[in-house]
């Protein structure tokens, strides 16, 4: 079958570079699978884009699907012919369903019955005929904000300027919003002209004539190059953030590396500042000496050519330059401002108009932070220390440097405590509240900051619960999700034996004046959240399906002992003796749901000296099981129960006649249950 390649791209105004590469990668993959849904086999498929345009490039594509011929199956024999052996309506309308008529009809038998049967060819469209459908995959297309235009009803993530659809030589013809399919694209807005392709294959050529690097791969790569021989021709070490390099490379077509200086009087001004503001508000690289010291310099991309890099440079220092002032200005300021003068300005900044304002929330978070201290035995030192940080853990959100920069709060927190007076564990604390900001973050390392983050996570994720703003879906404007990974994550990380039950409960307690549900409902909700962002984290460390819900239970208890009892559990899934100790582990488990009341063991109604060493070999058991027992031993014991449970049931029956012994049998079945599933519910367990 001749093949033939297929183009096609969207030409926009330039997109958010945040949501460039996954709408490149989402017309891939829709493109691909209608391919494979009409049954269109390709060689490969490439995607590209840049901030004006989306693409793919498909090589050889069939120039048609392949004619199919299919059998299809009717009524049985007895059915499809009448009496008098004459076809039935049952058999007519079978065959007028699949095209043919009755005079195509023959009989196969399928086991022991014969069935009408008909072959049913299906013609293979051309692809061509097929490909205008394109227009329906670019208008499925989603966007985490889209816009209209003019007078167009088409919400989009910017208006549509082309659409070149091209297979082989010939233009697929759609239209979208009035704009008609063609050949021709345009090149670099400023460098490029308008451009025709003759063939799909000379796309990222012709493309590249034009100044476009329409692979964003190849564009990120060049990007890295420059940076690389700017390093190297001046001694300098480049750090790249991979953020800020994706960010980059999706706001040019036609990238081109330069360098400019600031004054190093700027250099007095704390490191982070510095690079924020170089980072996050201009999108340069900062630059540092070989001994990792900042230097005055910054690296930019520029979109296009090496023409007048000097003006280019001087125009980007003018900016850098008043953004430095800035900050300059407002951490001078900063310097004169006095700690509680600061905290007094959060009495008058509301944080949610239905949970109170800043203080308030501060004064919860404090109070929390001294619970958990207390709970886990802190020493006077670190209790004092985590009550001080919590106490004005917010009082650099009110200071000029974290309004300008809102990205530094905790940061500066930190350095003006220090400046302030305050002890080092204190400030440190107040940075590390924020800990985990994001997914690759690290938790608090000192006590003080990780009792203060555990505080301050729970009391917003309480708080927001409690008045039913509870995230739905992919909706989570106030990172509720994250804010729970990072309390589990830090009670991993700490390996604190703290019961989310009741961390939970204690978090309740400050919210009652305006909670909205009932105590029982709110405290459920929670945890039933946080069951759930133990699982996605169980997941990403790899641990089994089963095995996660067997160690969550009813009852999630400490995350760091989840953790580890999950582990425990993957380490030793394949051992030679996992299946039998955790079938007869699951069988007690089972039989002791039939116990209708809990109550104590007696000895003297054993009948059978199995029953007797099972009880002996379970009080061993509990007798060496302690708080502090670790998670490996506890399943070890649990194990070396296999063959006193084995033997109990092959000599035992549970469900006795007599009810005496009936009740004492699964009060012993529901003792053991109990010990078993305070490591985990192992009938969830799957086993081979």
């Amino acid at each position: 079958m001749s093949k033939k390649d297929l183009l096609l791209e969207i030409g926009l105004e330039e997109m958010p570079a945040r949501f460039v590469t996954s709408s490149m990668n989402s017309l891939k993959e829709k493109v691909e699978a209608w391919l494979n849904e009409k049954q269109l086999q390709f060689e490969a498929i490439e995607a590209f884009s840049t901030p004006r345009r989306l693409a793919i490039l498909v090589s050889q594509a069939d120039e048609a699907q392949k004619d199919i011929e299919e059998e299809a199956k009717g009524p049985a024999k007895k059915i499809a012919l009448d009496e008098k052996g004459e076809w039935s309506k049952a058999a007519a309308g079978f065959t007028r369903g699949q095209g043919a008529t009755v005079e195509d009809i023959y009989f196969k038998e399928i086991n022991g019955v014969e069935y009408a049967h008909v072959k049913k060819f299906i013609k293979g469209q051309a692809t061509i005929d097929l490909l205008p459908a394109l227009k329906d995959i670019i208008l499925s297309l989603t966007f985490p904000k889209n816009m209209r235009w003019a007078n167009n009803d088409l919400r989009y993530i910017r208006p549509i300027k082309w659409i070149v659809a091209l297979f082989g030589d010939t233009v697929v013809p759609f239209s979208i919003t009035g704009v008609e399919t063609d050949r021709k694209s345009l090149g670099h807005r400023f460098l490029g002209e308008e451009i025709s392709f003759a063939q799909p294959s000379n796309y990222k050529e012709a493309l590249l004539s034009q100044f476009v690097i329409a692979n964003p791969e190849e564009r990120k790569e060049a990007i890295l190059s420059q940076i690389k021989k700017i390093g190297e021709e001046n001694d300098w070490i480049i750090p790249i953030d991979a953020d800020l390099l994706e960010e980059v490379n999706n706001l040019v077509e036609y990238p081109t590396a330069l360098f400019g200086k600031f004054e190093e009087a700027f250099l007095e001004l704390p490191t982070e500042v510095l690079i924020t503001s170089m980072k996050e508000h201009q999108r340069y690289f900062p630059v540092k000496s070989k001994d990792n010291t900042l230097l005055p310099y910054f690296i930019t991309v520029r979109n296009g050519d090496h023409n007048h890099l000097e003006k280019v440079a001087k125009g980007n220092e003018k900016v850098l330059r008043a953004r430095l002032a800035d900050a300059a200005f407002f951490y001078k300021e900063d310097q004169k401002q006095d700690i509680d003068k600061l905290l007094a300005k959060l009495q008058s900044i509301v944080y949610h108009e239905e949970i109170g304002t800043l203080s308030e929330k501060v004064a919860r978070v404090q109070g929390l932070t001294n619970n958990i201290a207390d709970t886990l035995n802190f020493s006077a030192d670190e209790k004092k220390n985590a009550d001080r940080a919590a106490q004005i853990s917010k009082f650099d959100l009110v200071t000029n440097m974290v309004y300008e920069f809102p990205e530094l709060q905790g940061l500066m927190g930190e350095k003006y405590a220090l400046q302030k007076g305050e002890a080092p564990a204190v400030a440190k604390a107040i940075n590390e509240h924020y800990m985990p900001r994001h997914a690759d973050d690290n938790t608090a390392s000192s006590n003080e900051g990780a009792a203060l983050a555990l505080a301050e996570k729970l009391d917003t994720i309480v708080s927001f619960f409690a008045i039913g703003l509870i995230p739905t879906g992919s909706q989570d404007p106030y990172a509720l999700r994250r804010q729970a990974t990072g309390v589990v994550q830090t009670l991993m990380d700490k390996e604190w034996d703290l019961s989310l039950e009741e961390l939970v409960s204690l978090a309740m307690h400050n919210v009652k004046g305006f909670a909205k549900t009932s105590e029982e409902e709110l405290h459920k909700n929670i945890i039933d959240f946080f069951k759930a962002r133990i699982k996605h984290i169980l997941q990403a460390e790899g641990i089994r399906y089963d095995l996660i819900d067997a160690v969550l239970g009813d009852t999630l208890g400490s995350p760091a002992s989840l953790l580890k009892k999950a582990k425990v559990l993957d380490s030793h899934k394949e051992d030679a003796n996992f299946k039998n100790g955790i079938e007869a582990l699951a069988r007690v488990i089972n039989i002791s749901k039939k116990a209708q009341v809990k109550g104590s063991v007696n000895s003297s109604l054993f009948e059978n000296d199995e029953e007797g060493s099972l009880f002996q070999a379970v009080q061993s058991v509990k007798e060496k099981l302690t708080k502090e027992t670790e998670e490996d031993v506890y399943f070890t014991l649990l194990l070396s129960l296999e063959t006193s449970i084995a033997s109990y049931f092959d000599n035992t029956m549970v469900m006795s006649d007599n009810p005496s012994l009936k009740e004492n049998r699964l009060n012993q079945m529901t003792e053991l249950a109990d010990i078993i599933k305070g490591f985990a519910n192992v009938s969830e367990i799957m086993v081979k």
